[in-house]
């Protein structure tokens, strides 16, 4: 595994086996069951893959770190990497077909959701009962199967580790699951709490919710897996840290504009859908606190109504530019990114582990989908 390309194809063939063994299995039990191998396919090919890359090179970053002696060669050290990574990948897949159902979205990456392709099964087959409560149903279900797969990934990684790592690893991915699922559950409280929400408070309140729903989970806690699977030493643990926080910040902040400003055919979601969901994102609170009385009024009765028309959309789109929460938002994630990149400077990790984590900052940050 010399290069991050070979790390990334080896973690590929490893979803591969995973959905091969599955499609062996489950028509064992009943062919009809094998739709959910199916389904789930749609979901583990492709991607940027950011979870994967940084477990790599956080492990890359503690075994060539100091004076840890790790052979960076040594392929069980090499094929634990690729397990956390392929968990990873994984339990992503499963956040995002339950978040699908949460949002009632349509797409994602430019392919039909786990659960409408449940509900198209449905009706292809003619079968009785709701389409809908069918779909939401079996999608749950995938959901599930994908996080027990996920586990047997996270397992397979310490198998014959060193146990205090062991119990930090397992500590590690304790922290980021709960997290995440509180994360979530606090953006979906928040999407229909909000009026309960102080004005004043609204912002913190969104950016609580990025911390925890994104940034740890989608940048710090693959990042620190990594590492610890390396045997980092704590003070690398606190300055990889320092360095993913406002990374994941920034990288939730574009993935917000890219949900109200992105090009659909890049995104593979539908424009504005975020605006139709009513996502209490930092820019949104943003411009409720800079709005004037009229503005308010607009945005708290456009934002969140599932039947926005592209006119109504490229209104609520002006405003926010028009109240400044745009150019702020930018803002924050310029500062969020310089900070990452300080940190970076500052960490005294091998300079090809360096250079590949700037490229990180640059990807996550700059992007268009």
């Amino acid at each position: 595994m010399s290069s991050p390309k070979s790390f990334i194809d080896r973690v590929a063939e490893n979803l591969r086996d995973v959905v091969a063994r599955s499609h062996r299995e489950i028509p064992e039990i009943a062919t009809d069951a094998d739709a959910l191998t199916s389904v789930s396919e749609s979901f583990l090919h492709g991607g940027k893959r950011f979870r994967a890359r940084l477990a790599y090179w956080g492990w890359r970053a503690a075994v060539t770190f100091g004076d840890v002696a790790v052979d960076p060669d040594d392929h069980a050290e090499q094929h634990r990497v690729v397990d956390l990574a392929t968990g990873l990948e994984l339990f992503h897949a499963a956040a995002l077909v339950h978040d699908d159902i949460i949002d009632n979205s349509d797409t994602r990456r430019g392919v039909t959701t786990a659960h409408r392709q449940f509900e198209r099964h449905h009706i292809d087959g003619r079968f009785a009962g709701s389409a809908t409560t069918y779909g939401a149903s079996s999608a749950i279900l995938l959901g599930d199967l994908l996080l027990s797969w996920a586990d047997d990934q996270f397992l397979g990684a310490t198998i014959g580790l060193d146990p205090t790592i062991g119990q930090a690893y397992r500590d590690e991915l304790r922290t980021m699951r709960s997290e995440v699922t509180a994360g979530q559950f606090l953006d979906n409280h928040d999407t229909v709490a909000w009026r309960t929400i102080a004005h004043e408070e609204s912002v913190d309140r969104a950016q609580r919710v990025v911390i925890y729903k994104s940034a740890k989970y989608s940048v710090e806690a693959p990042l620190i897996l990594g590492a610890i699977l390396g045997g980092a030493a704590p003070d690398l643990i606190s300055a990889l840290r320092g360095f993913a926080l406002p990374l994941g910040f920034a990288f939730q902040l574009r993935d917000d504009m890219l949900g109200v400003f992105g090009d659909e055919a890049t995104t593979g979601k539908p424009a504005g859908d975020d605006l139709r969901e009513g996502k209490r994102t930092v820019m949104l609170a943003i411009a409720r606190q800079n709005a004037d009385g009229a503005t308010l009024t607009l945005l708290d009765e456009l934002v969140g109504d599932p039947r926005l028309e592209p006119a109504q959309i490229e209104m609520l789109r002006s405003t926010l530019h028009a109240t400044g929460a745009v150019a702020q938002t930018e803002d924050l994630i310029t500062r969020s990114r310089e900070r990452s990149l300080r940190a970076l400077a500052e960490m005294g990790v091998d300079a090809s582990v360096a250079k590949e984590l700037g490229s990180l900052v640059e990807a996550i940050t700059v992007r268009s989908v």
